[in-house]
């Protein structure tokens, strides 16, 4: 069986990094992903997929994404039962991402980015990645 999902899409907010118990790093965001095709009125819709992204890959997305970067993320898809508050029982699609991309970098977005240094279009935020820094990004 296969279960493997490739998105690319803009962030519609900052990921949020947060921590297990254990101490697991682990940070959620949310794309927006333009459909391929076109509705009755000529426009493309747009889905909006949860991701969580676990470990150093979690705190490399926290650490260097905002809201409106365009990223590519590789995962598998998992529907998640839990309770609310009212008891009810409830489910969740989201994608657990095995790789996540940075396709543009902070200084062609337009929101700037969050001081610091930002990996190379389309560098991968996944372990073993190395972040290339020149001397120009540094801010001191």
């Amino acid at each position: 069986m296969l279960n493997s999902v490739i998105l690319i899409g803009r962030l519609t907010k900052d990921p949020e990094l947060r921590y297990t118990p254990s101490g697991k790093a682990v940070a959620t965001m949310r794309l927006a992903v333009d459909r391929s095709t076109v509705n009755q009125q000529g426009e493309r819709e747009t889905d909006f997929i949860d991701v969580v992204v676990w470990e150093k890959q979690a705190e490399t997305v926290a650490n260097y994404l905002q809201k409106g970067r365009l990223v590519a993320v590789q995962g598998r898809l998992q529907i998640r039962q839990y309770t609310n508050q009212e008891g009810q029982r409830r489910e969740k699609a989201e994608v657990v991402a095995s790789t996540v991309r940075f396709l543009d970098s902070a200084r062609d977005h337009a929101g700037g980015d969050r001081g610091g240094t930002a990996p190379t279009p389309a560098q991968d935020a996944g372990l073993g990645s190395e972040l290339t820094i020149d001397d120009e990004d540094v801010p001191f």
